[in-house]
């Protein structure tokens, strides 16, 4: 939860958050909320991995391939007109949600982990060589630690990591000491998928930038969370997935400052991303189609800026009260169960509740509260570094968004302590 709202909260326990804004009225945009799961009403808590779908990202989605499907760029024909402009104008709308200096500076990929790639890959293999060194934070998902390791695998450059204290901060005053003239990129998320902890991205941003260091943010889990303004925080590379932001899978972005995109090579050579072709040369697009090779993910990018503009309509104040005091909930609930500890409480977390429940297997946890109707992740949840930090092989996961609510919250309560009786 934010810093801002712990102050304001300081003062009690939350006893219903739910009139921030009308989150059942929301809930009824979700069709899949009204499921039932083993006979019960579902109780979705899984938005870590993949956030649901409103109806309106649904209509969106399926109007393209009803009325507007075509390839773009290329042709002249009505149709394609109109599926370009769609695919430009989402485009548009997150260069505006991530407040972009242009459009050209947004990229369409198919999510975080290809954006992470693209700049390892591109950006990597240009400027990083052997005895550099890229430094990423212990608490990385996969997809921001493994493109690093084959690049230094690549390059002989040296992969170093940012340790994490028990509360699952980062330890800034170790960040400050690994930063050098060697260091040639920081990698580093925004809020950690496993932990819920916010970085403080801002501030380790202007840190690299007195030694004139990049600096890539995962923020594949912030979006849905924070309102995010790349030049505010003053990175260089920010990777979104839209599918994390109630939008199409399939369909991502990356934000690079223009100056960077615009002397990296490309990542994949095939049609639209080029200006020429000869057998004896080659000549490349302008920004951003010399990184969108071959045919996009039209449907997905509609649909992404769909979403934004459904999720930023509601407003980021009423979404963090609700999702914050949500969580505060969870926590105090949640601690009233016997045997249970808590993996991660950093002094700055939103969306996350991860724990361990006595000796009890995370997999057997989902596994019974599933029989319940209610939808939790277990296991390492792609970053087995920090259970190795934390010295537990899994843990289990419950991560909100802005559709649920405290009853929510007291029916896994009620789970868990049904887990417990099971295995008493």
């Amino acid at each position: 939860m934010s810093e801002a709202l712990l102050e304001k909260t300081k003062m009690g326990p939350v006893a219903c958050p739910i009139d921030f804004f009308d989150v059942y009225g929301v809930r009824d945009d979700f069709p899949i909320l009204r499921s039932r799961v083993r006979g019960k009403p579902l109780v979705y808590l899984d938005n870590a991995a993949t956030t649901q779908k409103p109806l309106q990202v649904v209509e969106a989605t399926r109007a393209y391939y009803e009325k507007q499907n075509a390839n773009i760029h290329r042709g002249v024909h009505y149709l394609s007109e109109l599926a370009t402009n769609k695919y430009e104008a989402a485009r548009e709308t997150i260069a505006g949600f991530l407040n972009a200096e242009s459009a050209r500076e947004i990229v369409f990929t198919s999510g975080t982990t290809e954006s992470i790639n693209l700049v390892a890959y591109s950006f990597g293999r240009a400027n990083i060589k052997a005895g550099d060194e890229v430094l990423i934070s212990a608490m990385e998902h996969h997809s921001n630690i493994v493109p690093w390791q084959m690049l230094c695998e690549q390059t002989g450059a040296k992969l170093r990591v940012i340790p994490i204290d028990d509360n699952g901060d980062i330890i800034f005053e170790e960040f400050e000491t690994l930063l050098s003239e060697k260091t040639k990129m920081v990698a580093i998320v925004h809020v950690s998928n496993s932990l819920g902890t916010i970085n403080p991205i801002k501030k380790i941003v202007e840190r690299a930038h007195a030694f004139d260091i990049p600096v890539l943010v995962d923020g594949a889990q912030a979006v849905s969370h924070l309102k995010v303004d790349v030049q505010e925080l003053g990175c260089d590379f920010y990777a979104i997935s839209s599918h994390k932001l109630f939008g199409p899978t399939g369909i991502g972005a990356l934000y690079g400052r223009e100056s960077l995109l615009d002397a990296m090579p490309p990542y994949q050579g095939g049609g639209d991303m080029i200006k020429s072709v000869s057998f004896e040369r080659t000549t490349y697009s302008e920004l951003p189609s010399k990184f969108e090779a071959g045919t996009p993910n039209m449907a997905g990018a509609i649909g992404m800026a769909t979403a934004i503009d459904y999720f930023t309509g509601i407003g980021y104040d009423k979404l963090e009260s609700h999702e914050d005091a949500v969580l505060r909930y969870a926590h105090e609930a949640l601690a009233d169960i016997p045997d249970l500890k808590f993996i991660g409480m950093a002094k700055a977390k939103t969306g996350v509740v991860s724990f361990v429940l006595s000796d009890i297997h995370p997999h057997d946890i989902g596994t019974i509260l599933d029989q319940n109707g209610i939808a939790v992740r277990t296991g390492h949840h792609c970053t087995q570094p920090v259970m190795e930090r934390f010295k537990i092989p899994a843990t289990t996961r419950a991560s909100f968004a802005l559709y649920n609510t405290v009853d929510e919250v007291d029916r896994l309560a009620e789970g868990l302590h049904g887990v417990l009786n099971l295995f008493k």
